[in-house]
Formats: C-alpha cells, sequence, structure tokens
C-alpha cells in the first residue's frame, strides 16, 4: 500500500510538500536562509569538511545528504528495488558531475534552491529557474536525436553498497569528531567559525529529516530535472506536481514562520547578476538532463544500489572542490574571477557529450 501510495499523483503531492515545508522549518531550525534544503550546497560543505577545498565558510558535513542515500537504501531494501547496476559510461557521468556543480555553484543552488529561493520571495530565483528548464531543453533535443549513455549493468552487491558505506563513514567521522564551537577543526574535519557552513539545524533532527525524504522520494520517483524533461518531452505532468506542491508549501511556511522577505537584493547566499543566474543553471540543467537526474535524484538512485549515479555524485562533489580551489563559485558578491571562464569550458564539454555519444534512431 506504501508503494502504490508513493507512485500515485497524490503520493509525488505530498513527498513535495513534505520536502518544501521541512525545507522551510530546517531553514528556522538553523540551516542557511532559503537552503534549509540544497543538494549542490550541501556537497560543497561536505567537500570543505573533508579538506578537498579550503573556504571555511562553507565547511560543514551536512546530514541531510548523508540521510538521502540511507533513506533511500532503507526503502530500497524494504520494498525489494535494491539493484546493483554499474558501467554506463562512467567516465562521462563523473565530468557531468564535476559541470553540474561548477554551473550549480555559479547560481548558488541547485533545482531545489532555486525553488526554495523562490519560495522565500528571492526573485532572483525566476532567472535560474528559467536558466534550468533551457538547459533541460537541451538536453531532451539530445535525447530525442538518439543521445544515450548506454545500459548499465548488473553487479555484485557489494559494488551497490559502496555509496551507502561512504554516507555510514561521513556519519561516523562526525560523531568521533563533532564539531566545537569557535574551533575551526577537531581532528579530520574542517568546520566553518562563520558564514553558511556554521549555520545548521541540530543534527539528529536534520538526519532524521534526510533519512525521511530519501525513503520518500526514492519510492516516488522525485526528481527536478525529471519534472521538467517528461513536461517538455510527453507533456506528462506527474512529476511536476510535486514540484508545485514544493513551492507552494514551502511558501505558505516561510509566510507563517516569517521567512518570507520578496524582493531581488540583500537576500541570503545570493547574487543579483541575471545573465550568470541564468547561464549557471542552464549549465547545470544541460549536465542533470545528460546525465539522468537532478542531483537529489542522483542521491536517491546511489542508494538503491546504482553505481553511475553514485559516479555522479563523486563528480559533483570534486566540481564543488574545483570551483572553490580554482575561483569558479559565486559569492554574495558576483561571479568568481574564473567562474565565465569554466561556464564556457562546461557548456562546451556537455555539447560535446551530447553530440558525441548518440546512437542513431
Amino acid at each position: 500500500m506504501v508503494k502504490n501510495y508513493f507512485s500515485t499523483r497524490w503520493g509525488i503531492i505530498g513527498v513535495g510538500c513534505f520536502i518544501g515545508i521541512f525545507a522551510a522549518f530546517l531553514q528556522k531550525l538553523g540551516n542557511p536562509g532559503n537552503m534549509g534544503i540544497c543538494v549542490a550546497c550541501f556537497e560543497r560543505d561536505i567537500a570543505g569538511a573533508i579538506g578537498i577545498h579550503r573556504a571555511a565558510v562553507v565547511q560543514y558535513m551536512r546530514p541531510e545528504i548523508i540521510g538521502f542515500v540511507l533513506g533511500s537504501l532503507m526503502a530500497a531494501y524494504i520494498f525489494k528495488e535494491f539493484r546493483p547496476r554499474t558501467g554506463s559510461a562512467p567516465i562521462a557521468r563523473f565530468v557531468l558531475g564535476i559541470f553540474a556543480m561548477i554551473g550549480a555553484l555559479i547560481f548558488l543552488g541547485c533545482p531545489w534552491r532555486a525553488m526554495l529561493r523562490l519560495a522565500g520571495g528571492d526573485g532572483n530565483a525566476i532567472f535560474g529557474l528559467l536558466g534550468l528548464i533551457f538547459g533541460i531543453w537541451i538536453g531532451t533535443l539530445f535525447l530525442k536525436s538518439g543521445y544515450n549513455l548506454g545500459r548499465a549493468k548488473t553487479t555484485h552487491t557489494s559494488a551497490g553498497w559502496l555509496m551507502p558505506l561512504i554516507m555510514l563513514g561521513f556519519l561516523a567521522l562526525m560523531l568521533v569528531f563533532p564539531q566545537i564551537e569557535g574551533q575551526g577543526k577537531n581532528g579530520i574535519l574542517f568546520y566553518s567559525t562563520k558564514g553558511p557552513g556554521v549555520m545548521h539545524a541540530p543534527l539528529i533532527v536534520s538526519l532524521i529529516i534526510g533519512l525521511a525524504i530519501g525513503f520518500a522520494a526514492q519510492q516516488s520517483r522525485f526528481c527536478t530535472m525529471g519534472a521538467f524533461r517528461d513536461l517538455i518531452l510527453f507533456k506528462q505532468m506527474h512529476l511536476f506536481f510535486g514540484i508545485i506542491a514544493l513551492v507552494a508549501s514551502a511558501f505558505i511556511v516561510n509566510l507563517i514562520l516569517g521567512q518570507f522577505h520578496p524582493g531581488f537584493t540583500n537576500q541570503p547566499v545570493s547574487h543579483s547578476l541575471s545573465l550568470w543566474n541564468f547561464s549557471g543553471m542552464a549549465l547545470a540543467g544541460l549536465a542533470f538532463a545528460l546525465a539522468g537526474g537532478c542531483p537529489g535524484r542522483q542521491l536517491f538512485l546511489a542508494g538503491e544500489g546504482d553505481g553511475d549515479a553514485a559516479v555522479f555524485v563523486l563528480g559533483m562533489i570534486v566540481g564543488a572542490a574545483f570551483s572553490h580551489n580554482f575561483g569558479l563559485a559565486s559569492s554574495p558578491k558576483g561571479i568568481g574571477p574564473h567562474g565565465i571562464a569554466a561556464l564556457i569550458t562546461g557548456i562546451i564539454v556537455c555539447l560535446f557529450i551530447g553530440f558525441t555519444m548518440r546512437k542513431k534512431i
């Protein structure tokens, strides 16, 4: 019954409402403004926590990401959907993950955060969402012309467990080396002492919400990229109802909690350079479409044993390190010094992948 419910229209609407409501509450409980949940930003913070970038303001082992993978793992096992598989153009997926993160950090958010920023009143999110849709639309043109990364093959059960085990390892590190107030490093983990990285809800609350979202999203196939792709290609609204529910529920909760502040300036962790907000998310949207899922969906797939999705996730984490080590990421002051060059490079690489990895149909 649970499985059947999540696959219905009301099921996907319920999952969207759950994400929107609890994202807003996570912000109230301490997560950064208009960033109750942001897969790209939180993976960026994890990259900082393990020291592969040293931007001191964005270093924290985000429990929500860990919960997404482990919650998906639990759902997959309960409903017999844990299917270890891998082998579908892993290097292409890794590169797509890198450039998806670079595009997202030029905008300063993943598709979820773009919608949460809109629900919080940030008008700059409009340009990001338009860019996301444009990038996905370009991706659908490749899909219609035969683009395909190939079919994954069944592999060892242990291979499907590797990403969940990595996340369990991250959680263990966080418990062994917890954050100490005012201290930038504890053991082998780095922690922000100022900036967005120091803003977070209590660990147990974040982990439980992450587990619940991972469980529900795995069963419902919740995916922002998939929602726009299905709407563009097939005129199907099923997944899109979940997107509408996420924005509407977050908007209502933000109004109730006094977190709705409309405008384009002085928005938390954002910039108002419309061209680069659009372009950054266009790059990210194209990369998501070519890889077959938004960053949240990739985490849920990794939890159910998809090694290709796990490779994409690792690519995004490495992309976060590149973004901050090489001056590609934006900040509230604007785009990074080398962000435009990285954006152009990313578009060229994604187009190269799209054009050259097509089969005749």
